[in-house]
């Protein structure tokens, strides 16, 4: 069982940068492949970004490359979305994410996830 909590949102102007937290409690969290996932609202889930086991491999949703970046400290069990250049389209509940299997960009493949933190970008 993994506990998944966010930190981090709030409110920010287009252009901004905010970064997000998401530490995990329980056990062997480097044995999980890490994600972040965005609703808005009105909207269904989608992918934003994932980082492999060690931290070595990461990838993207086309809408957010080159303006964050995810990362993991597994000493600290704790996973990092920083949101550079933000957009009002970046608006939602963003979500943390864990799967102890191939991870991917389906929300279904993933075991456990965070209550959400919610990320407001004006114009």
């Amino acid at each position: 069982q993994v506990q998944l909590v966010e930190a981090g949102g709030g409110l920010v102007q287009a252009g901004g940068s905010l970064r997000l937290s998401c530490a995990a409690s329980g056990r062997a969290f480097s044995s999980y492949i890490m994600a972040w996932f965005r609703q808005a609202a009105g909207k269904e889930r989608q992918f934003v970004a994932a980082v492999s086991r060690n931290g070595g491999n990461t990838y993207y949703a086309d809408s957010v490359k080159g303006r964050f970046t995810i990362s993991r400290d597994n000493a600290k069990n704790t996973v990092y979305l920083q949101m550079n250049s933000l957009k009002p389209e970046d608006t939602a509940v963003y979500y943390c994410a864990a799967d102890a299997g191939y991870g991917g960009m389906w929300p279904g493949t993933y075991d456990y996830w965070g209550q959400g933190t919610q990320v407001t970008v004006s114009s």
